[in-house]
């Protein structure tokens, strides 16, 4: 791939990314409902995989903490939205990059969100939230939000996977 190819590549990767962004500010308040002291956004964690999977792990991170800060700034998120989604996007890009595979993908996100999210969760949300919650009541939350997104992006990708395959024997 030439130098001009590989700069194209990377802008159209942006753009996507970015139009991810909008779609997970624009329609998660369509798909959100009240966890606990926090909000679950579904919707996130199956763009993360999208984003993984289409793009790239510096994509999908990047997107996540772009949607996370713009929520936020609207005040239709929660501070708990960045350590979720962006170390749930961070693994899910890495495990696919090494793997290839959709399943690692969708794993990456739910360990990254909901265990490791769902513990960093539990400092922000004692020093900035108030909120005395045991570290694992996060992990709780998270896991909800987290696997409702996984099952969504899995069927999605795998029936985009069928779709393509289809339409290639043609």
């Amino acid at each position: 791939m030439t130098s001009v190819d590989e700069k194209s590549l990377a802008l159209r990767k942006w753009i996507f990314a970015g139009l991810m962004v909008a779609a997970g500010v624009l329609l998660s308040p369509m798909f959100s409902f009240p966890l606990g002291v926090t909000k679950a956004f579904p919707l996130q964690h199956m763009i993360n995989i999208f984003l993984a999977v289409l793009c790239g792990t510096r994509y999908g991170t990047a997107a996540a903490f772009g949607t996370s800060l713009i929520r936020n700034l609207l005040g239709t998120g929660s501070l708990l939205a960045f350590p979720g989604s962006m170390v749930g996007a961070f693994l899910s890009g890495y495990l696919y990059s090494h793997t290839h595979k959709l399943w690692a993908a969708v794993i990456g996100e739910f360990v990254g969100t909901s265990i490791i999210g769902g513990l960093l969760s539990y400092p922000i949300a004692a020093l900035f939230m108030g909120s005395a919650k045991g570290a694992f009541f996060y992990v709780s939350l998270f896991v909800v939000s987290c696997g409702a997104g996984c099952v969504i992006a899995f069927v999605v990708l795998k029936g985009m996977k069928v779709i393509q395959t289809e339409f290639s024997k043609m």
